[in-house]
């Protein structure tokens, strides 16, 4: 940046007061106390992209393309003007004028980009590849409608398109980067939005995100139907469309290769315009792919490196295999993609002779079949072209590392053992702490200055003050103001009346069979009868979910369901109303969750041991002083170690014992239902009168079905210790001191987990950037 653009800046700082009264003039012709909080919200993003545009774009000589299918930015605004550094100077000028910056900042739509914590990690990562001051751009789609909306109706969730983008106001900017992506039955040209991604008082870099000039939003008819097969039309409508059929299954690679080629055509282009040589294209460029939907930019480099730039076919192949780098995310067989060779065939069968060639030398190699690309069934393995051709594979959690090697892709491990790394997933404080939390954050300021806002293990410091009684009741003082809080957001928008002052047990998270929310159902239903049966809890417990689930994932969708059943029921009987409360959020999402995660008492970490990677919610949770209550499983084990037995709750198998019962396919859930009584009370519920009157016979059927039938995710192996320890847990929320000391320790030693931490590391082992 010039000094003429760092002068500019340093002016529109100082004028800060007149820049925003200009900004609000000019969008409505009123003052700032006239003006709607809508206008002023308008104002607001002018004046920061203003900002941020004459804030420095970080250079370097190499760069770090992160790509991923999503990126769970959440609203931008109060984010932004911390990390410019503007928050309480705006929030006193909006103040001065009889205006609330929290309550303008509710009038900002959420950017529908992402799902859940794979998305959310990418949108850390960014923040923190910024405020370290490292060149690195994201990558990815411009989704018009996102997952979807959440809708509850009789009980059920409902799917409805999530119209988020505001045309000519949002954070996105139209440039004039345009590409053609060619497909097996036609092509699309694209064209690149960026959104700054500022640093926290550092420079900015870009989240690109590509969308085709041909959408048509108005093919989507009822909720979130519409024609998977016009693809000029449908492609970037939709993160994840429903794939329970071939047009779906057929729409996801379309969109996936449209990202990778258009991700490599841009960083081309950019390697182009700064005269590098792509010989030493892994010299100037790091690719990190997150997760699989994006290993079609290996082929896709390869092919474009060959056919346009004259490279050998060996030469492309070993540039591109140094400049890709894979980051597993997940243990879940399912979930590591595997394309049928047809569809390939029939999408992008411009990449089939570079495919089946990358396959051919893995088979010279390696005669193992479990190793190769194309299996048996004629199907692509695409986290094994990312292994094969990458220079880099890292788990996300130290246990979900060390089963990828020790078991998961065992073979792979012994093939390149110097290519799997951990790199313990983090957040970014500056969202999860300094804007959804900031009473918690002016009392730790106050109590060890500012330092920690840049180095996160300085929370550390807090320790000292574990005897000040003071500091401590300040500590409860503020969880119960975001309580209160967050009581009566859910009063205005969920209709049900909180009680501040009882416990809030807490889980948020996508909705998966592994996450085992029928576990946390199983003992609600549990207290219920417990209650009813005369045994009162000494204080009453707040109960609250947030989660989506897939559109075609019909058990989740079911948990779903008991979920809102037992909230109708529980909140509705006077014998047990006084003493629970059972909650569903409706369209849970980063803004709820910025209000769920401060208040909360318990978190609920309740994943079988070996399927969760690693988890970030844990993260959020601990850091705003919520006391984990989890399975030993992702990086639950480091929040154990960090904070020691005495201020956690640890239950059930561990990984080693479930990977056990794997192998050996001896888990029988009906086995559990039989011979405990508790077991069977608590599952039986489910298809009993009450539940039945309230609810859907097919779906509560079917999930009963499948907890004694199947129960794939072993919820019945844990339940009665899960029962037994969170009981415990509720009786230790009775001794204060105790409680405050845990809590206190969990915010202390929570700095760990900052992904500037983690980011710090990729750089380090991985990407190698000049800083």
């Amino acid at each position: 940046m010039s000094t003429g653009d760092n002068m500019q800046k340093d002016v529109l700082l100082m004028n800060l007061e007149d820049q925003l009264k200009q900004a609000v003039m000019n969008e409505c012709g009123k003052s700032i106390a006239d003006a709607s909080d809508k206008e002023i919200y308008h104002a607001l993003l002018y004046v920061v992209k203003e900002l941020t545009e004459v804030t420095a774009t970080i250079e370097g000589e190499k760069k770090v393309y992160y790509i991923s299918a999503e990126f769970l930015i959440g609203k931008l605004l109060a984010n932004n003007l911390i990390n410019l550094g503007i928050y309480d100077r705006v929030d006193e000028i909006l103040k001065a004028n009889g205006k609330s910056l929290s309550v303008i900042e509710d009038e900002e739509p959420e950017p529908s980009l992402g799902n859940g914590g794979l998305g959310r990690l990418a949108a850390c990562f960014l923040d923190s590849i910024a405020t370290l001051g490292l060149p690195g751009d994201g990558i990815g789609l411009n989704y018009h409608f996102g997952l979807f909306k959440q809708v509850f109706k009789d009980r059920l969730q409902c799917a409805e398109k999530n119209d988020w983008i505001e045309p000519d106001k949002s954070w996105l900017t139209r440039t004039d980067t345009t590409f053609t992506v060619k497909f097996g039955d036609g092509e699309v040209t694209s064209r690149l939005y960026d959104i700054d991604v500022v640093g926290y008082r550092a420079g900015t870099n870009k989240l690109h995100l590509f969308d085709i000039e041909s959408v048509d939003e108005s093919i989507v008819k009822k909720g979130i139907d519409f024609d998977k097969k016009a693809v000029e039309k449908n492609l970037t409508l939709f993160l994840y469309p429903d794939d329970s059929d071939e047009a779906g299954n057929l729409l996801r690679i379309y969109q996936q290769y449209f990202m990778v080629s258009n991700a490599a055509q841009l960083i081309l282009k950019e390697m182009k315009e700064r005269q590098y040589d792509l010989r030493k294209l892994n010299k100037y460029a790091v690719i990190q792919i997150n997760d699989t939907h994006p290993t079609m930019v290996i082929p896709e480099l390869i092919r474009i490196l060959v056919e346009e730039k004259a490279f050998s076919m060996d030469e492309a192949i070993d540039v591109v295999s140094k400049t890709c780098a894979y980051t597993n995310h997940t243990i879940l067989a399912e979930a590591l993609e595997k394309w049928p060779l047809k569809y390939l065939e029939k999408v992008v069968p411009q990449l089939i002779p570079y495919i089946k060639e990358l396959d051919k030398r893995v088979r010279a190699k390696y005669k193992n079949p479990k190793v190769q690309i194309i299996d048996k069934d004629k199907r692509v393995h695409m986290a094994h072209i990312d292994i094969h051709y990458g220079f880099s594979v890292n788990g996300v959690a130290a246990i979900h590392t060390e089963i990828l090697k020790n078991t998961e892709l065992n073979d792979f491990y012994k093939i390149y053992p110097e290519k799997f790394n951990n790199k313990t997933n983090g957040i970014t404080f500056r969202r999860w702490l300094f804007s959804c939390n900031r009473e918690l954050t002016a009392l730790i300021t106050e109590k060890i200055g500012d330092g920690y806002k840049k180095d996160a293990d300085q929370l550390e410091r807090l320790l000292e003050f574990k005897d000040d009684e003071e500091f401590m009741a300040r500590i409860f003082e503020i969880k119960h103001q975001k309580k209160q809080e967050l009581a009566a957001y859910v009063k205005e928008h969920e209709g049900v009346d909180l009680d501040p002052d009882s416990i809030f047990d807490l889980q948020s998270k996508r909705l998966h069979e592994y996450k085992r929310q029928q576990m946390n159902a199983l003992y609600i239903i549990h207290k219920y009868l417990e209650i009813k049966g005369g045994r009162k809890p000494s204080r009453p417990i707040t109960f609250m979910f947030g989660a989506k689930a897939a559109p075609a994932y019909v058990i989740a969708q079911d948990i779903i369901h008991l979920l809102l059943v037992l909230q109708e029921i529980v909140n509705n009987d006077p014998d047990v109303s006084p003493y629970m409360k059972v909650v569903m959020v409706e369209n849970y999402n980063v803004a709820y969750a910025e209000k769920m995660i401060p208040a909360a008492d318990i978190s609920e970490q309740i994943s079988l041991a070996s399927k969760e990677a690693s988890g970030t919610g844990n993260m959020k949770y601990m850091l705003n002083g919520a006391i984990t209550l989890g399975t030993s499983d992702g990086a639950n084990v480091e929040i154990h170690e960090l904070v020691g037995d005495d201020n956690i709750y640890i239950f059930g198998k561990d990984s080693d014992t479930v990977i056990e019962h794997y192998a050996k396919a001896d888990y029988v859930s009906k086995d559990f239902y039989k011979k405990s009584p508790v077991i069977k009370e608590a599952v039986d519920f489910i298809i009993g009168k009450q539940a039945l009157k309230v609810g859907h016979k097919e779906n509560l059927k079917r999930l009963h079905d499948e907890l004694i039938n199947k129960d794939w995710f072993m919820t019945l192996l844990d339940l009665e210790e899960y029962i037994k320890v969170k009981d415990r847990m509720l009786e230790d929320y009775e001794d204060r001191d105790k409680w405050g000391q845990m809590m206190l320790v969990n915010i202390a030693k929570a700095g760990f987990f900052s992904s500037d931490r983690t980011i710090a590391e990729y750089n380090r082992d991985i990407w190698k950037l000049s800083e």
